[in-house]
């Protein structure tokens, strides 16, 4: 397929600037695959389309503040500093990204906040990548403790305003655990307590597995035959109990839905010879679009994405090409909100 197939028009102004003031209050377009029917629903009813024995899988990565904002040594350049990932714990060795890149060097040195935290430059990875050295002689809770007050959270750049301090609580799901995201898995910004509570009482599981989200995920696609697409590799884990839990419901023929593509993309990469879900603690740069034989899955919790996007792509592939082009076509006219903060949409 090619990637001009997943172009449309979207407005500026039909990306989500805020989320909804009530998580589960947010739109929820419920899409019907086997038809293309389709139902506008408000979240908080998306309990009425599980029954007992059914499965979500929720993706439990908890966002970190990636963006650091500190000066280069001597000139005092604003530098901006987007931390991908941590490559060692004991040497504070980081995968990051900055801006502007042509202003940093190996051997520079980078300050931030009040000189709580220093950098070195020892590598150049690609035309914005870097390897740094924080130079830090605290503990790593310290350290961490000092990252988390420096940083800011890491909205994405496509959404239209600054960063806010309610931001560190939306942009995160009420489930997070296990630190090193970049980004949110936004399905799963829609879920409360009480939504959770209520799928528990009619005996719907809720089980995790972790994937932690690169900028990857949302890295423009630049081929027109998605086939020589390459996907930026993120670590993902499946404990047993989960891998067992969902079993039982593919055995027991009842539905397994993934809360957001992230869950999925982890699914679908760890599958046993059988079509049962292995326990797995690996990397993947599995990308998903049409044609694709799913697996695992045969429910999907996502949100609604921006046009020639990998998340739009592999929405298309569960949902059918045809009929989610087709939704996006009415969500537009519907008034639904777009991207990260936006509505989201039930495809089952």
């Amino acid at each position: 397929m090619k990637l001009s197939a997943f172009k449309f028009d979207l407005p500026e102004d039909k990306i989500a600037k805020y989320p909804t003031e009530n998580r589960d209050e947010s739109k929820l377009m419920v899409l019907h695959k086997a038809t293309g029917e389709i139902e506008h629903k408000i979240f908080k009813d998306v309990v009425d389309y599980f029954d007992e024995g059914d499965v979500l899988v929720n993706n439990d990565t908890k966002v970190f503040p990636a963006r650091l904002y500190g000066q280069k040594e001597k000139t005092g350049a604003k530098i901006e500093v987007f931390l991908l990932r941590e490559l060692n714990q004991e040497m504070h060795l980081w995968d990051v990204l900055v801006d502007p890149a042509r202003k940093i060097r190996v051997g520079n040195k980078l300050y931030f906040g009040e000189g709580e935290l220093v950098a070195e430059v020892i590598d150049n990875t690609t035309s914005r990548g870097r390897t740094i050295r924080f130079l830090f002689d605290g503990t790593d809770e310290e350290f961490y403790k000092t990252i988390d007050t420096l940083g800011e959270t890491p909205l994405p750049r496509t959404i239209p305003r600054e960063t806010e301090p309610e931001d560190r609580e939306r942009f995160q799901t009420i489930y997070a655990q296990h630190v090193g995201a970049v980004a949110a898995p936004v399905a799963g910004l829609h879920f409360t307590r009480q939504v959770m509570k209520r799928l528990e009482i009619k005996g719907v599981d809720i089980v995790p597995i972790t994937l932690h989200i690169g900028l990857g995920t949302f890295r423009a696609v630049d081929v027109e035959d998605l086939t020589k697409h390459k996907m930026d590799s993120e670590n993902y884990n499946i404990n047993q109990s989960t891998a067992d839990v969902v079993n039982r419901a593919l055995d027991n023929k009842k539905r397994v839905c993934s809360i957001g593509t992230t869950s999925m993309r982890a699914l679908e990469s760890s599958v046993s010879a059988g079509g049962r879900l292995k326990a797995n603690g690996a990397w993947t740069d599995k990308f998903i679009f049409p044609e694709y034989e799913f697996k695992i899955c045969n429910a999907l919790i996502t949100n609604f994405h921006l046009p020639e996007s990998t998340l739009l792509m592999q929405a298309a592939a569960f949902g059918g090409y045809n009929n989610v082009m087709n939704a996006y076509k009415v969500a537009q006219k519907e008034n639904y909100r777009f991207f990260s903060y936006g509505d989201a949409m039930l495809i089952i």
